[in-house]
């Protein structure tokens, strides 16, 4: 047998897998044939189980000294504990001196005093029973403060929950409370204090704040249960009153009208995981293909990794909006395009011939007349579209739905058959991506409009009061208080986006991997997501444009592009190349060697 005689299924399990020297040296396979395999003995998960559930809020202690070696390990526990972007937030100021235990303990004072004085007589006598600090008697004060002076941005994890810096230090006193715990130590946490006036008192520069005081020492009580429930001030509640299950509970009317159907759904965990098993049986580092190998692993848990083609759905349409001055070319080049394009020699027919791919073209209204050649779908009364955006809608909301109908039965036809690749062609059109992207994101329509081919700033200038005035059209209208995606892609959209909608649904509905091109594509998958959320396990971001919102949908879509070339074509070119290099990564998943 010669070397060109074997084959990858030949050596399939007959490497050895690289076992890193550093890290996780477990493998996928070990994995799976043991999930609980990462658990520790029954007795340790047994003490720890007592541990949580003897710990208590310590008040009282002995004055006997903690041994520094146990005051380390209660320290080292709390930095051991779980960190927002791994950041450590946590600072620990230790405090002895019992010159500031009495300063701490008086302002704690004053703070129950005053508190007890804004409850109701009875129960603030009763708080006032309550012993609630050791501040004096514990032999150990620990300050846990927060060290806040890196931006939000700054910490991975931080940009959207920004207290998750606190959350990381609360886990971080946790942590020390069951080790003290566990080592017969009492603890008590103490917030009877402005923050301000702690942090006064321990010198804490600005953007430095405290979590209050962990009072530390051997206790002088063994209490049984909680403190608090022991006095009768609170009984703790049954698990069932507190877990809930989805959503929290409450009739369907108090859900946003946008909420949408979930008809589809996304691949199930195993399919998921399976993906991720299936790569690291490759003769090779996992995620060493970086970007590529997470829309690898998304296609295969789709079940589409045995994927070796495609179709470019190219879809076509005229645009009112251009009487406005918003594009550099006249209208009639769309027709241009779309003749070429069924005569296959069209930018974006060429380049998804270049990868290997079939190519579907559609005719959602040119004018004067249907291309022939071209799958057409019905018009209104002849033309493209009804509005300029400006003063009426682009198109009415009944032949919205229809060509999302239409287009998502040509999506589940080509999704049948492979991988599908967007890509369309209409003067004028990224001006409507702009109106769309602003009426359905949080941005600004000098935000949402880019240069498209070959504008000046003069156009720049007309797109940005165009799209402006659309919005305001539809804001004005209370269409974008809870805003319909459908009555949107009416209000401020166009035919071929209301075509591509459907097509990314019907594909969706069959599992079939949909790659995007630029703005113009991206929109349509933006409502699409809208309408069915499970629509995001199945969209690949081909490419990123120059065209200033495409940014921000792919951000609001969740979707880092595989090419960054800063291309102003559109007619799908940047997702034929992208697809031409899902598919070579596809064929590598195939044929690299496997290990056992």
């Amino acid at each position: 047998m010669t070397s060109q005689d074997v084959t990858p299924t030949d050596l399939e399990g007959k490497w050895q897998r690289p076992v890193p020297v550093i890290g996780d040296t477990s493998t996928a396979r070990q994995r799976a044939d043991d999930p609980a395999g990462w658990a520790f003995p029954q007795d340790a998960v047994a003490h720890l189980a007592s541990i949580i559930a003897g710990r208590r809020d310590i008040r009282r202690f002995r004055p006997d000294p903690v041994p520094d070696d146990l005051l380390s390990a209660v320290l080292e526990s709390g930095h051991l504990g779980p960190s927002v972007g791994f950041s450590q937030p946590w600072r620990f100021i230790v405090v002895r001196d019992p010159r500031t235990r009495d300063r701490a303990a008086a302002l704690a004072d004053a703070l129950r005093i005053e508190q007890a004085a804004a409850l109701t007589p009875e129960r603030g006598q009763q708080l006032l029973d309550l012993k609630l600090e050791g501040l004096r008697e514990a032999p150990v004060g620990i300050v846990v403060a927060c060290d806040r002076r890196t931006p939000a941005l700054g910490v991975l994890g931080r940009a959207t929950f920004t207290d998750a810096d606190m959350w990381s230090c609360a886990c971080a006193v946790q942590n020390m409370w069951l080790t003290a715990r566990a080592h017969g130590l009492g603890m008590g946490w103490v917030t009877l204090f402005r923050p301000d006036d702690l942090a006064d008192l321990l010198d804490l520069p600005d953007g430095v704040d405290t979590l209050g005081w962990l009072c530390v020492g051997w206790p002088d009580e063994r209490p049984p249960e909680p403190g608090l429930q022991r006095l009768a001030w609170g009984a703790r509640r049954p698990l069932d009153d507190i877990v809930m299950h989805e959503r929290w509970p409450g009739p369907a009317a108090d859900r946003s009208p946008s909420s949408p159907t979930n008809h589809l759904r996304s691949p199930d965990q195993q399919h998921t995981v399976a993906a991720t098993d299936d790569a690291d049986q490759l003769l090779s580092p996992p995620g060493s293909l970086g970007v590529l190998d997470r829309v690898l692993d998304r296609i295969v848990s789709c079940g589409a990794g045995d994927a070796r083609t495609g179709t470019l759905v190219l879809v076509g349409a005229d645009h009112p909006v251009t009487t406005h001055g918003v594009s550099a070319y006249a209208p009639t080049v769309t027709r241009e395009v779309m003749h070429a394009a069924v005569a296959g020699t069209a930018m974006g027919v060429v380049s998804a011939r270049g990868a290997g791919l079939d190519h579907l073209v559609i005719d959602a209204g040119t004018a004067p007349s249907p291309v022939e050649g071209a799958v057409t779908l019905p018009r209104m009364n002849g033309s493209a579209s009804a509005g300029d955006l400006v003063t009426h809608d682009a198109m009415p909301r009944h032949h919205v739905d229809l060509l999302v109908d239409e287009g998502r039965h040509l999506g589940r036809t080509v999704g049948n058959t492979g991988m599908v690749v967007l890509g369309e062609v209409g003067v004028g059109n990224t001006t409507v991506a702009a109106a769309l992207a602003a009426a359905l994101l949080p941005i600004t329509p000098h935000d949402a409009v880019g240069l498209g081919a070959g504008a000046d700033c003069d156009i720049v200038d007309r797109k940005i009061w165009v799209v402006t005035e659309a919005v305001q059209r539809m804001r004005a209208a209370g269409r974008l208080t809870h805003p319909d995606p459908l009555d949107v892609l009416a209000g401020v959209g166009g035919p071929e986006f209301a075509v591509l909608t459907g097509v990314i649904l019907g594909a969706a509905e069959v599992g079939a991997p949909i790659v995007l091109d630029g703005l113009a594509t991206g929109v349509p998958a933006l409502i699409a997501r809208r309408l069915e959320p499970a629509v995001h396990a199945y969209l690949i971001a081909g490419q990123r444009s120059r065209e200033r919102a495409h940014s921000l949908v792919l951000q609001d879509l969740g979707l880092e592009p595989l090419l960054e070339l800063r291309l102003r074509a559109g007619e799908g070119v940047g997702a034929s190349l992208a697809c031409s290099l899902v598919l070579q990564g596809l064929q590598i998943r195939r044929d690299t060697a496997r290990t056992h």
